[in-house]
């Protein structure tokens, strides 16, 4: 039977940064978070409007795509993909049920406000 010799990790010669950028990257679940343009849009008083949905399906779709503006040969498809997703969209939020009394959207809004602030605030301001 014929056995290889042990070779020295490859990563072994490889620097502690390089390591770093190799390394696989932690599992996701659901409940991390997500994109921040892309929000909550479920259990809202008053509900989700249309277009709130169709800005959501549109940030989806630039981040699967990669693109902030399709090219002229992909507009057609990437409209067709944001139809696509509001529609789904509206059909899921529309669907989903519980038992949790709606936000109120403008106290939402003021919190994710004063969240932000203190997330991007300036040190000494």
């Amino acid at each position: 039977m014929y056995r290889a010799k042990p070779r020295a990790p490859i990563l072994s010669q490889l620097s502690d940064k390089s390591d770093k950028l190799l390394a696989r990257p932690p599992e996701r679940d659901y409940n991390a978070g997500m994109c921040r343009n892309i929000r909550p849009l479920f259990n809202f008083d008053p509900p989700a409007t249309d277009d709130e949905i169709r800005s959501a399906a549109i940030q989806f779709v630039r981040k699967l795509s990669g693109f902030a503006k399709p090219s002229q040969a992909n507009e057609a498809v990437f409209e067709r993909a944001v139809d696509d997703i509001a529609s789904i969209a509206r059909e899921l939020i529309d669907s989903l049920v519980t038992t949790a009394a709606p936000h109120d959207r403008a106290l939402w809004t003021a919190k994710m406000k004063a969240r932000s602030a203190e997330r991007f605030a300036r040190p000494g301001n």
